[in-house]
């Protein structure tokens, strides 16, 4: 069994000789490390903690596999603490160097090891994709392949960073998903690196992570769209410039799911053709319809798209549609191809309100409530 070394160098004033008759030498540093050196069997999710007492750290030197193992010493100088969780199943090596307060310092050295993951936790799923170009009101989305228990241990463990400081909150919609948005709109032309630490953390008994995940998605120009189911009108602006005006039919409103949904919407994906049928009707009922609609960018979870259709009488004049925004084909086939997920669309005009957690109507909820939805009490900084 491999034991720790512990080597204590005293630093006196002079190579040699005694000091005057009735010192006493001046006490070392004391370095502790948790978990002990020697473990086998540590838990990752407790991460690691150096501190020192009658002294400062002044290096601490962590490795597993070879690897450089990141952390931040406190303010004092006498805590040292890892930034993520532990990976389990792993060997770690420690050296901690001490100076004494007024006498000689420390190096503590050892080893010790984690013990293994009864059962795993990952991410199943993302939202944007690797390398995605987005629209500046892009969310971030992470499902998780097990519920989760400790929302806040796994709200730690994630990691926004942009170049340009973006103030942003997680907000968790279910057991198996969290949300990340920012206050604002995202500053277009920048990348942004989301990384989930999750080697280590514990979201239930005997459940921990075991892989960490990172992915990169880049803000593209800044397109907005309003659209005024009063007047009839859609106009698509791009970095501030009007590139298009379109008139368009919204929702017939004769019933709820035909009404057309005010609030902020976000393009979620797009088809060509995408096909739609009338919800809650059968073949053979009154207003059944099943088409295949080209050049649809949707909006909502509800069957909202923005989309192509033939019935120019009504654009501009006349709400005909069953809940969809409807537009001359040659101009919903100019939206759809320079749509980005993440794009808003600001509908007007209606009576029938957008749902924070319809599709992505998440900037529906005030900052002030969509915070409440972290499990943890400040907002986050992109770094």
């Amino acid at each position: 069994m491999r034991r720790a070394a512990i080597l204590c160098v005293a630093f006196l004033l002079a190579c040699c000789g005694c000091g005057p008759v009735g010192d006493s030498p001046s006490a070392p540093a004391v370095v502790h490390v948790s978990p002990a050196f020697d473990a086998k069997r540590a838990r990752p999710d407790k991460g690691l903690v150096i501190t020192a007492r009658g002294g400062r750290l002044t290096q601490v030197l962590v490795y597993e596999g070879g690897e450089h193992v990141p952390g931040r010493l406190d303010a004092s100088h006498t805590r040292w603490r890892s930034d993520w969780t532990l990976k389990p199943a792993t060997e770690y090596t420690v050296t901690a160097t001490a100076a004494g307060e007024n006498g000689p310092s420390t190096v503590s050295m050892g080893r010790f090891r984690t013990r293994a993951a009864e059962h795993t936790f990952g991410v199943a799923a993302t939202a944007p994709l690797p390398g995605e170009t987005v629209g500046v009101g892009m969310p971030v989305v992470i499902d998780f392949d097990t519920p989760i228990q400790d929302k806040a241990a796994v709200e730690r463990s994630l990691e926004v960073t942009t170049k340009t400081p973006a103030e942003g909150a997680w907000r968790w919609t279910s057991d198996t998903q969290v949300v990340y948005r920012t206050r604002r709109f995202w500053a277009s032309g920048q990348q942004v690196m989301v990384s989930a630490h999750l080697a280590g953390v514990r979201p239930a008994p005997g459940v921990y992570g075991t892989l960490d995940s990172t992915f990169a998605f880049t803000v593209g120009r800044r397109q907005t769209s309003t659209v005024d189911a009063r007047t009839h009108q859609m106009v698509v602006r791009r970095d501030g410039r009007v590139v298009q005006q379109m008139a368009i039919s919204a929702g017939m409103a004769t019933t709820r799911e035909y009404t057309t949904t005010s609030g902020m919407h976000l393009t979620m994906d797009k088809g060509n053709p995408v096909r739609m049928i009338s919800p809650g009707r059968a073949k053979g009922d009154p207003g059944y319809y099943d088409l295949l609609i080209e050049h649809a960018v949707r909006i909502s979870n509800s069957g909202e798209y923005v989309h192509a259709k033939d019935n120019v009488w009504a654009q501009g004049r006349e709400n005909v549609s069953h809940g969809c925004i409807n537009a001359r084909p040659d101009q919903a086939a100019w939206f759809y191809a320079g749509s980005l997920r993440g794009d808003p669309v600001l509908i007007t005009g209606t009576a029938r309100r957008l749902e924070w957690d319809n599709g992505w109507g998440f900037w529906q909820l005030p900052w002030e409530k969509w915070i409440l939805g972290s499990a943890l009490t400040a907002p986050a900084t992109g770094r």
